[in-house]
């Protein structure tokens, strides 16, 4: 898969995650791929300040991420 092809399945990946984010009023955005085994993303609105974000990084984003492009190892979330 080359860098481009994984760009467009983690955006196709957020297109999945972004209405149940946006239905509690927030949001995430993807801000970089590295080395094609990392992705950083920032959580938007309500989701800021949410007590369970991490875990919706994990087991809902960073699953979802996977679920697209199996050879992303971690998901971060960033400020």
């Amino acid at each position: 898969m080359t860098s481009e092809q994984i760009k467009q399945n983690i955006e196709k990946a957020l297109d999945e995650i972004r209405p149940f984010l946006q239905s509690d009023g927030g949001d995430i955005s993807l801000i970089s791929i590295d080395n094609d085994t990392s992705v950083k993303v920032r959580l938007e609105g309500a989701c800021v300040g949410c007590s369970v974000n991490q875990m919706t990084l994990k087991s809902g984003v960073e699953m979802t991420i996977k679920k697209y492009v199996p050879q992303i190892e971690e998901v971060i979330s960033v400020d």
